[in-house]
């Protein structure tokens, strides 16, 4: 005979069925306990039980199932031990199955090398670091974690010697990264002071207008025989000579040398504009600044190359007899200043090819990276964290402003050093 239900008892059972497991209900917030970290200790529970039946399961594969007899055993189950390894930044302890040889020797278990071969904590510390967290404040920026799992922060000074592990490595591959692959018709090279060294930096630009950070050298100022090292390392790596090639610097006559010895005629030089501003303006009372700015401006927005170098001449003229001084910097190396506009450029990429900003940009990321350093040791300690900053930076690259126009402009700079030239209709995707 059927039984039918009546209301109560269904809604019972629907409240017995509606209820929380036991090993939820252990976990439910009640008063004043933090609903997160109930919910990481749930986490943590499961993940570390899973860990728990792997290492169980690679010592049954070693060992064979528990009490039973095998005539031709390997291996011994030999008790537990406790282990470390790194969980969120932190070293927490795990319960570790021992397995030995029937002679004796402890056998490794597959997983637990595998956990602990990896080094989590050695790019948890890169990064934070690269964030701008000092090691004196790493540890504040780790997650909580149970106490039951006997969770260790590692010291400032292990935190300082796995960044400097880190980075030194990542010094040695960002330097011998080939480059052969690359075209890049377009090179900015520019310095930036760390302590007392100077790193000078390299950035390429390809045809469809990405950008690339290709190498960097430590020295005392832009001279020429570092910029010739650093340039001579790019060609070592693959960077071809013979190409014809826009070099963007801010005038310093170390690089402008360099450039010419290495490269000779393929190179093409154009002087940052905001750099010789700066260096006229230094030259000039407070109150000849703001007409003598809109006068540059003015001069370097014409359309020609010929007018711009007119009209720079003119404002050269009216200076010399009371500041010879910024009349001398502003007819230095004057062609150089007007090169985008004699390759016929225009637009975003007259602007952003006529200064070193996207390299300055660059070095900005060098600055947060580096602002918690106080002291610089050596050369070695300025490259590395040069290079992480480097490649800090390089994650949010864009590509450059006006890289449609680039055809146009590699078509102008074929034609200027004797090159075969490309298609000029051709559009950048």
């Amino acid at each position: 005979m059927r039984k039918h239900r009546t209301k109560q008892a269904v809604g019972k059972a629907r409240s017995r069925s509606e209820r929380p497991a036991s090993g939820a209900e252990s976990c439910t917030p009640e008063g004043d306990l933090d609903p997160r970290r109930t919910l990481l200790q749930v986490v943590l529970a499961q993940g570390f039980g899973s860990v728990a039946a792997l290492l169980e399961a690679d010592r049954e594969a070693l060992c064979g199932s528990p009490r039973r007899w095998q005539a031709q055993r390997q291996a011994y189950r030999h008790g537990y031990d406790e282990g470390q390894l790194v969980l969120g930044g932190r070293k927490v302890r795990v319960r570790k199955p021992r397995v030995r040889r029937a002679g004796g020797k402890e056998i490794p278990l597959p997983s637990w090398k595998q956990f602990a071969s990896e080094d989590p904590l050695r790019h948890r510390v890169l990064e934070q670091i690269a964030a701008g967290v000092s090691t004196r404040d790493y540890h504040r920026t780790l997650e909580e974690v149970p106490e039951e799992l006997g969770a260790t922060v590692p010291s400032r000074s292990s935190v300082s010697r796995r960044f400097v592990a880190a980075t030194e490595k990542r010094v040695q591959e960002f330097l011998k990264r080939p480059l052969a692959d690359l075209d890049l018709p377009v090179l900015m090279l520019d310095g930036r002071g760390m302590g007392d060294h100077l790193l000078v930096i390299a950035l390429g630009i390809d045809r469809n207008g990405g950008k690339h950070v290709l190498g960097v050298v430590e020295g005392s100022t832009e001279s020429e025989a570092v910029a010739r090292r650093l340039l001579e390392n790019l060609i070592g790596r693959g960077l071809p000579v013979e190409r014809a090639r826009l070099f963007v610097i801010d005038g310093g006559k170390g690089l402008r040398k360099a450039i010419k010895q290495v490269f000779g005629s393929w190179a093409v030089v154009q002087r940052c504009q905001v750099h010789k501003m700066r260096n006229v303006l230094e030259h000039l009372p407070v109150g000849k600044r703001a007409w003598v700015r809109a006068a540059l401006r003015r001069a370097w927005g014409t359309g020609g190359a010929s007018q711009a170098k007119g009209k720079l001449r003119e404002l050269a003229a009216q200076l010399d007899d009371d500041h010879p001084g910024a009349a001398a910097s502003l007819l230095e190396g004057l062609d150089e200043m007007v090169t985008m506009l004699g390759l016929g450029a225009s637009g975003w990429l007259l602007r952003t090819l006529s200064t070193t900003n996207a390299i300055e940009n660059v070095q900005g990321a060098l600055a947060r990276v580096s602002r918690n350093v106080k002291r610089w040791r050596n050369g070695k300690m300025a490259l590395r964290w040069g290079v992480t900053g480097l490649l800090q930076a390089q994650k949010k690259f864009r590509r450059l402003k006006g890289h449609h126009d680039l055809p146009q402009l590699l078509a102008a700079l074929d034609a200027i050093v004797g090159a075969p030239t490309v298609d000029t209709k051709a559009r950048v995707a």
